[in-house]
Order: C-alpha cells, then sequence, then structure tokens
C-alpha cells in the first residue's frame, strides 16, 4: 500500500476521466485497492430487482475511481495560482 493524502471528507478535483474539473467530497476511501468514491461524480445506473415492499427499479449511485485521478483541491489551488505568474515571467523575457 502507497501512503496517501486522501482521507474521507477531503475536498478533491477530478483530473483525468470523463469527470474532469468536477469537485466533490470524498465518501469513502479503501487504501487496500487506493479506491475512492466522490459525492455526485461518476454516477452508474443499477437495476434492482422488485422486492416485497414496493421497492426496485432504476437508480443511480456513485462508482468508485482511482486515487490517481483525483487530487486534493487545496494543492489544485495551489497549483492553478502559481501558474499564471509563471506564464507572465515568460512572456516578460
Amino acid at each position: 500500500m502507497a501512503k496517501t493524502d486522501i482521507k474521507k471528507g477531503d475536498e478533491v478535483v477530478v483530473i483525468a476521466g470523463a469527470e474532469k474539473g468536477k469537485r466533490g467530497e470524498v465518501l469513502n476511501y479503501d487504501r487496500a485497492d487506493e479506491r475512492l468514491k466522490v459525492k455526485g461524480l461518476n454516477m452508474v445506473k443499477r437495476h434492482l430487482k422488485r422486492s416485497e415492499d414496493g421497492t426496485g427499479g432504476i437508480t443511480e449511485k456513485e462508482a468508485s475511481m482511482h486515487r490517481s485521478n483525483v487530487m486534493l483541491s487545496s494543492l489544485w489551488d495551489a497549483r492553478r495560482a502559481k501558474k499564471p505568474a509563471a506564464k507572465k515571467a515568460k512572456a516578460a523575457k
């Protein structure tokens, strides 16, 4: 297992995949598989069999994604804040 800085409740930014650029809160994190679920992102449809109490049908829930596809939002914001200064320095040369 690799050392990680992500934990439940942290805000992350998706940096790769179909949800790239979106932010969300970590719902759970599996350290062994290095996979996490982000609230409201990577939604998939699940077909549930009807039960005696009448529940069933098609529901949507979050699917897991690998930790390499997300970054802590604090680190993302720090990186984004640093880039414009670097571009100005290059333009001045």
